[in-house]
């Protein structure tokens, strides 16, 4: 059976741990790598955009990171409890033309039983940056 430790439920530290690992893995820009962190009937909800398994969530990323260039993101524990997490996060990027953004969001995540992600439901808005603005550098 795939899984992806630590499993719920979670504590502080296992709650913790599930964050840095997301944070890393987004930061890969990797969507083959990112996606196997999810349920192949994983459910989410990206801005207005609803997606459905492991192949919508990867093509997704594909879209996103292609669009998103030089994407560095922060994510901090929000809340935990049994299955869930909670976190906000922050995230740095520019389009093709050279203009940044910085994003602000909220995610929900639900955990199956082997540690991978069912639900994640995200909140998010942009702003533009100049790049002397920037954060994560």
């Amino acid at each position: 059976m795939e899984g992806r430790p630590p499993f719920p439920p979670f504590d502080l530290e296992t709650a913790r741990q599930k964050v840095q690992a997301a944070e890393d893995a987004w930061n890969s820009r990797d969507p083959a790598r990112v996606c196997l962190a999810y349920t192949e009937d994983t459910e989410w909800r990206n801005r207005d955009e609803f997606l459905n398994g492991r192949a919508e969530v990867k093509a997704f990323l594909e879209r996103k990171w292609a669009k998103e260039l030089d994407y560095r993101l922060r994510k901090s524990l929000w809340a935990f409890t049994g299955d869930r997490i909670a976190v906000r996060f922050e995230y740095e990027w520019h389009d093709a033309a050279g203009q940044w953004y910085r994003a602000y969001g909220n995610e929900n995540w639900e955990f199956a039983a082997n540690g991978l992600m069912h639900k994640r439901y995200a909140s998010i808005n942009d702003l533009a940056i100049a790049a002397e603005a920037r954060k994560f550098l």
